[in-house]
């Protein structure tokens, strides 16, 4: 329910307004209390101050095992707990092991504590520290990177170089997590975003991009799993094909991200408008290299035609991140 107050006048000088009793009860405001108040834009965020900064959850963990466990303790992770205490009446091996794999796969947690019955994990990150800016730029040179890699593996019949792209894919996946829970954070509380020195539209913007980057990062470890399966060299006419192809997916990725990135309005809008033209034109070029595959082996097309369809899919990711530098080039109403 909203509720009015009027400003006014004391001391001659000095605006006040009173607040909502309900709302201090149930945040234990009272007389000497301190809140803190967070401007942006034409907005202005009052919350009470707290002495204790850090979160803790708890989760009974009784009956969750293996990929539901580690989701679990993925999703306490974003959600923006500090300390997560993770309780049951005994915690077996597998559950311990999982949790051990689920913090190593998570950017600052390490395992605190170990009980029987308790094992409790601590974030050891400075939030004032962590940079959504930073880790999106980091998760698109590791994503395009992975990309061209995968390619290559097929090029060169590089099974080694391959497997370095799968297991990349879990930097990918870190990065992700962390862009997610800093997101979240500002959602909760404006100091967050002060703290990021962003407002919150931008750091959405950023997560948006960041989700699209996390996707072509599993394109690429897809790629990367298909080209195990060949035994034969790759036809260098289609090598070719796909290289070109991955060139330009590139192109309409980093035009994307250097319009997100991009502070002036006018520039920001003049590369995602190239970018997002440019996918067209891939998706003309996909189709031609599946014509280039109707000569071949059925077994060996299909496997060509979704490496092909990993990589047009790409470029459609960067599409998307193309569109939210767009909406955040914008006018703001």
């Amino acid at each position: 329910m909203v509720e009015t107050r009027k400003v006014q006048v004391t001391g001659g000088s000095t605006y006040t307004v009173s607040i909502p009793k309900d709302w201090a009860t149930e945040n234990g405001v009272s007389a000497g209390s301190e809140v803190e108040f967070y401007p942006e834009g034409d907005s202005l965020f009052l919350t009470p101050r707290s002495e204790e900064e850090r979160t803790e959850g708890t989760l009974d963990i009784t009956n969750l095992e293996g990929d539901e466990l580690t989701r679990a303790v993925m999703t306490m992770y974003v959600s923006g707990f500090d300390i997560i205490a993770l309780e049951s009446s005994r915690i077996t091996t597998d559950q311990r092991r999982t949790i051990r794999e689920a913090t190593q796969s998570l950017v600052g947690l390490e395992v605190l504590e170990e009980t029987r019955d308790r094992v409790v994990i601590r974030d050891l990150l400075d939030s004032s520290e962590l940079s959504i800016h930073n880790a999106v730029t980091r998760m698109r040179l590791i994503a395009l990177s992975m990309l061209e890699d995968a390619i290559a593996a097929i090029a060169e019949m590089d099974e080694d170089m391959a497997r370095d792209v799968i297991q990349r894919d879990d930097d990918v996946d870190r990065l992700w997590m962390v862009v997610s829970r800093i997101f979240r954070a500002t959602l909760r509380t404006p100091k967050a975003a002060e703290e990021l020195g962003l407002p919150r539209e931008a750091c959405f913007d950023y997560q948006s991009a960041a989700r699209q980057l996390e996707r072509i990062g599993d394109h690429a470890t897809k790629i990367a799993h298909l080209s195990l399966n060949f035994e034969e060299p790759v036809n260098e006419e289609i090598v070719e094909a796909v290289w070109e192809l991955f060139e330009e997916a590139k192109s309409v990725v980093n035009g994307g991200m250097d319009a997100l990135f991009a502070e002036d309005s006018g520039e920001a809008t003049r590369l995602a408008n190239e970018s997002r033209e440019a996918v067209q034109a891939i998706d003309e070029r996909a189709r031609s290299i599946d014509e280039l595959l109707r000569d071949l082996d059925p077994a060996r097309a299909q496997l060509l035609g979704l490496i092909v369809d990993s990589v047009s899919r790409s470029a459609d990711y960067g599409g998307n991140i193309a569109e939210t530098a767009l909406q955040k080039a914008a006018p703001t109403p």
